[in-house]
């Protein structure tokens, strides 16, 4: 039965990326310094999605890490 559910799930997970992805064809142009790059609207969102991911996850273990460091009692 929670099999049924988690596949319920992602099948609707699943449609609400492709409908977002076939709503948002539109280009954007993004520069930074003398770059620029056009994509789509949505593949844009989801390189930035997958880069808050990158850098929040190396954020939070250098945070982890600092305060282990701060609160390790000297030997």
């Amino acid at each position: 039965m929670q099999r049924y559910v988690y596949i319920a799930l992602i099948v609707i997970l699943a449609g609400i990326v492709i409908l977002f992805k076939v709503q948002n064809l539109e280009t954007a142009t993004v520069s930074l310094f003398s770059m620029s790059v056009t994509l789509p609207v949505s593949v844009l969102v989801f390189v930035v999605y997958v880069l808050g991911m990158f850098t929040g996850g190396f954020v939070l273990g250098l945070l982890r890490s600092l305060t282990n460091k701060a609160t390790a009692r000297p030997r």
